[in-house]
């Protein structure tokens, strides 16, 4: 049985929560819900999420603020959050967002199908990561063991490489076109975001190459992937 994604939905608003979970729901995922950013922080840490939806204005702890400490720690710095806002502020304000952590950033009323599709891009990432990591896992095994790994086995993990792979190289031109745009920009905000992608980009890179067949001679080659 495939164990499904889960997805925290964080607003101080139960009506926001609720519409959230209804626009979801169809994603067939687990969906966990929090109404504060400091019951966001206590869900992550003992839950995996493939993907945070974050609402920017909340009294106390808001979605900046939430997002810096999820990028701070270890375990969750690499989720993808997704900003929800009632407010446009401006590109100051949407830049802000992304210079905080966000993959993407939302301003309400949001296109339900728009949101739906993008989560849904973020869950089937996270869900073929775990199954490269299984994959990984029992290559390692293999390889400790001495045993060749068995064909099918080998077949479909060198599928989910290609895949990844293929899923990386788009974003990678993405990161390009949008670094050629910002050169001829003198917003430091922006410039700063797009540099860390890149260099969030290249370390998915090398990670995927050194699970390459022929990338390592042994277990020790392989990257574990946390």
């Amino acid at each position: 049985m495939v164990q499904k994604a889960k997805i925290l939905l964080v607003d101080d608003r139960p009506e926001n929560l609720l519409a959230l979970e209804a626009i979801l729901s169809a994603l067939d995922q687990t969906l966990v819900r929090a109404s504060s950013g400091e019951e966001a922080l206590k869900a992550l840490l003992t839950d995996d999420f493939a993907v945070i939806l974050l609402d920017v204005q909340m009294p106390g702890m808001d979605g900046f603020e939430t997002a810096a400490h999820i990028k701070r720690r270890e375990r969750t710095r690499d989720i993808p959050i997704i900003f929800l806002t009632a407010i446009n502020h401006g590109p100051h304000h949407t830049f802000r967002g992304y210079a905080a952590g966000a993959v993407d950033y939302i301003s309400k009323p949001f296109d339900p199908w728009v949101l739906r599709a993008k989560v849904s891009v973020f869950v089937d990432l996270y869900m073929k990561n775990c199954q490269l990591r299984e994959q990984a896992s029992l290559l390692r095994l293999q390889l400790e063991g001495g045993q060749p790994a068995a064909g099918e086995e080998a077949k479909e993990s060198a599928g989910l490489l290609a895949e990844l792979s293929a899923r990386l190289a788009a974003v990678e031109e993405q990161a390009e076109a949008l670094s050629k745009q910002l050169d001829e920009s003198a917003d430091a905000a922006a410039v700063a975001t797009a540099a860390h992608l890149e260099r969030k980009l290249t370390g998915l890179r090398r990670a995927l190459d050194a699970l390459e067949p022929g990338a390592g001679t042994g277990a020790s080659q392989v990257p574990s992937q946390n």
